[in-house]
């Protein structure tokens, strides 16, 4: 599962850090085992549920984690003292979306918001799935604020350029 996994969103490795990427292995794992689906799932679940799109998981994902990376480097690159953690920011991009297996539910008519779903998104059970594995807390926020549920709070340079990506991401295809 792991080398799958790794196969499909080769992004990961945007993670430097060996013991975060492995953490953050960890957490997809977990949610896989948690919602008993595999990687490859992920190429026949859409991205979002808020509108009929052919874009899947996997190259939302992708896109999300590209788009991070090329911000957050080219910040750096141009703002030399704005201090942007491309570790932190390159496990909150991997991380950002994957309790959406537990937001949706796959059935034979494709997928679905799931009981879970409907009450608790994304945002949250994704920070829930991280406790256990020791991930960060500066990862764990950009997860939290990265939707429309971060809006009324802060959010650190990492959280604000993965909340932008995610949304150039998402808005270029309604």
């Amino acid at each position: 599962m792991r080398e799958r996994l790794l196969e499909l969103i080769p992004e990961f490795y945007e993670i430097k850090d060996k013991e975060l990427l492995e953490k953050c292995v960890n957490v997809w794992i977990k949610a896989f085992d948690y919602v008993k689906m595999t990687p490859d799932d992920l190429l026949n679940m859409p991205f979002t549920l808020f509108f009929k799109t052919d874009v899947n998981f996997i190259m939302h994902m992708r896109g999300v984690i590209g788009v991070t990376m090329g911000a957050g480097r080219k910040i750096k690159e141009i703002y030399p003292d704005k201090e942007i953690d491309l570790n932190i920011l390159a496990a909150g991009a991997v991380l950002h979306d994957v309790a959406k297996m537990l937001e949706y539910e796959k059935t034979d008519d494709g997928f679905v918001k799931s009981k879970q779903g409907k009450i608790l998104r994304h945002p949250f059970t994704g920070v829930g799935l991280c406790f256990d594995e020791g991930i960060p807390d500066e990862v764990m926020h950009i997860i939290a604020v990265h939707s429309k549920e971060g809006d009324h709070g802060i959010r650190t340079p990492e959280a604000w350029i993965l909340h932008h990506a995610d949304f150039i991401n998402f808005d270029i295809f309604k």
